[in-house]
Parts: C-alpha cells; sequence; structure tokens
C-alpha cells in the first residue's frame, strides 16, 4: 500500500494589504468612540462616588485622545467633511428646532 498522508484541506484566506497609517488611526478612532460612549453610560448608573469620579477621569483622558486622534487624521486629509450650504443649515435648523415644543421643560 503506498504512503498515504491526510491533511486539512486548503482553505481560501483573502489576500489583504497591509494596514498603513490611516487605517490604523481610523481603528483607533472608531475604538476611542465607542470607549467614550461606553464610559458616558456607566458614569450615567454608577451610584459610587468614587467610583464615578474615576470613571470621570479616564472618560476625559479618552475623550482627549479621541480629539487628538480626530485632529492629527482631519490635519493628514485622512477624515473628511462635507460642507453644509446655507439652505441644508436652514433645513436642519428649523427640523430640529421644532422638537423643543416635545421637551418637558422649555423655557
Amino acid at each position: 500500500m503506498p504512503n498515504q498522508k491526510v491533511s486539512n484541506p486548503e482553505t481560501a484566506v483573502p489576500q489583504t494589504s497591509q494596514m498603513n497609517d490611516r487605517d490604523f488611526m481610523n481603528d483607533m478612532l472608531a475604538m476611542e468612540k465607542y470607549l467614550t460612549d461606553a464610559y458616558s453610560t456607566a458614569m450615567n448608573e454608577v451610584s459610587n462616588q468614587d467610583l464615578y469620579q474615576d470613571l470621570s477621569t479616564i472618560f476625559k483622558e479618552t475623550q482627549d485622545t479621541q480629539r487628538n486622534l480626530y485632529n492629527t487624521m482631519f490635519k493628514n486629509g485622512w477624515y473628511k467633511l462635507d460642507v453644509a450650504d446655507q439652505q441644508t443649515l436652514q433645513q436642519n435648523y428649523q427640523q430640529f428646532s421644532g422638537y423643543t415644543s416635545q421637551l418637558p421643560y422649555v423655557n
């Protein structure tokens, strides 16, 4: 009987390019945004004052990191923003100013 080998079938692994600096920074920015959201929720729900203060400090550091990443990406042209025209701004203002009537405490 010939010498036979059993092996796992080859799987198709997609060939991807290496991540560049923009990709890494975009990934970090997304993570920092997620973390600030999570810390904000935790701060809203924590009852212990000392823990609240710790979370508040961590939240501020995380928020500052997120902002620095955003600024760096924007400066390098890796984070683009659309310019809103006056008509779009006015439409959005009218839409959201109408919501104030639904708020319980309007001055």
